[in-house]
């Protein structure tokens, strides 16, 4: 937590945005995982409940009337039989005075609070549901069906919280910096385990093991396989094999806020020439970005820059062909990078992304294009702003089916060598990834420490 000024300042600021009605801002609840007294464990609260209110506990809801000026914070306190089992927690009323809020309500109060301050307010604002008790509690409250609580879901408020998350205070940066100094220790400890033989699950789970330790647990499910061409690849019993790569995308979280990080790694410590070739130009295409984002560029024309220089690079290779500038005007690009350059990045590891891509990577300025393959995937496009974090994570992959697809119907003919593709379906996938603060006259890596991905010849 912060101090009790901080979520003060961050609500005073949410009514200010949002200008009237009153606000809805559910926490978590327990999620059984196979029986109800058998949770997911850690607890994970939500974002943006804890981004105003701060708190752990589950079974919370925040409440923000804006036009009477009055803060709420709803919520049963344990009884003695839940002390037994869970220990001394603190009472709701406690719990609402560590940030800053006077007035609390067990939640049978909850619906009489809402009915009554609605009926003399012009909007009840809620943000788009995640989880099936929520989408029941809305109705509840407001009686619209889960189904069209997305579309019911507040403009407003969806813009305000976007517009005070996306920048970071100088506080947020330093616990992602932190979360970035675990994640140093998570994927250097996988880099110290890879040797053939070694299954992908038992590395992987090393890898947890010092998120778990050294912070909150994992930003999200780990990622680690040799099958690098498959973008959200999971831990097999498979064994590490000689001469095949790894890839491993890995992060934590520290003090709720995230890391994310990938590297790509030869099983047996030696690139070979074509691996060192293809693995040259995710690293030049991963560095050039340092050099190129900086407040007031769009992050969609450094995505383009970056897929400008991947062509001429794979041009160089024998893999792509004819004008270069055309063929990332038509997507060809895509065969190998068929994900966005990056993705905001905060308390969540693609940050605020359930309250819709359009609002958070984009703008009234900057739209996405959801018609071509690969640029419809892009997450982040809008200007650059300092105290932005987004992710810096190019990627090659050769992905058998998108060969055969695209061969078969001629898609890019003109600007894709598929003789020489065929060469490479063996070849999985390679993709670099850091994250990246956004100052005030440039961009740096975040955390103190550097994971090693440089490969032995840039480092000559």
């Amino acid at each position: 937590m912060f101090t009790k000024n901080t979520y003060i300042q961050r609500r005073a600021e949410l009514k200010q945005l949002v200008g009237e009605g009153i606000v809805l801002l559910f926490g978590n609840n327990e999620s059984p995982c196979n029986y109800p007294a058998n949770g997911y464990a850690p607890f994970r609260q939500d974002s943006t409940f804890l981004y105003y209110f701060g708190q752990h506990r589950d079974g919370l809801v925040g409440v923000i009337d804006i036009d009477n000026d009055e803060e709420w914070l709803i919520g049963d306190d344990i009884d003695v039989e839940d002390i037994v089992w869970m220990g001394f927690t603190p009472s709701v009323s406690d719990l609402a005075a560590e940030v800053g809020i006077t007035k609390t309500a067990p939640m049978k109060e909850l619906e009489k609070i809402v009915n009554r301050k609605s009926s003399n307010s012009k909007s009840v604002h809620f943000l788009p549901p995640y989880r099936h008790d929520t989408k029941i509690q809305i109705m509840d409250l407001t009686g619209i069906h889960p189904s069209k609580q997305k579309e019911a879901a507040s403009l407003a408020l969806i813009k305000a919280v976007v517009k005070q998350r996306a920048t970071k205070s100088a506080e947020e940066i330093a616990c992602i910096d932190a979360a970035c100094d675990v994640g140093y220790e998570m994927h250097t400890t996988a880099q110290r385990l890879i040797r053939p033989g070694v299954t992908e699950r038992f590395i992987a789970g090393q890898v947890d093991g010092i998120a778990r330790s050294l912070a909150q647990g994992n930003s999200f499910a780990t990622i680690f396989t040799q099958h690098g061409e498959i973008m959200h690849g999971t831990p097999s019993d498979s064994p590490l094999e000689d001469g095949r790569l790894v890839l491993c995308d890995a992060g934590c979280e520290l003090n709720d806020y995230c890391s994310d990080h990938t590297r790509t790694m030869p099983v047996n410590g030696q690139f070979t020439q074509r691996q060192l070739e293809i693995y040259s130009i995710v690293e030049e295409c991963h560095d050039h970005v340092l050099k190129v984002a900086r407040p007031g560029v769009k992050y969609q024309e450094v995505h383009f820059a970056i897929c400008r220089l991947m062509a001429e690079r794979l041009k160089e290779l024998g893999l792509m062909k004819g004008d270069l500038d055309e063929a990332v005007r038509q997507g060809a690009h895509a065969m190998f990078l068929p994900h966005g350059l990056g993705h905001m990045m905060g308390m969540d590891v693609h940050d605020m992304e359930g309250l819709g891509q359009i609002y958070v990577g984009f703008d009234e300025e900057t739209r996405p294009n959801l018609e071509q393959f690969g640029t419809n995937c892009l997450r982040m496009g809008r200007r650059l702003q300092p105290g932005f974090v987004v992710t810096d994570e190019p990627g090659i992959y050769f992905i058998p089916a998108l060969i055969d697809e695209w061969r078969a119907s001629g898609h890019c003919k003109d600007f894709l060598n598929f003789d020489m593709l065929e060469q490479y379906k063996d070849f999985g996938g390679i993709r670099i990834e850091d994250d990246l603060l956004i100052t005030e006259d440039g961009c740096r890596f975040m955390g103190s420490k550097r994971i090693p991905y440089q490969s032995k010849e840039s480092r000559n």
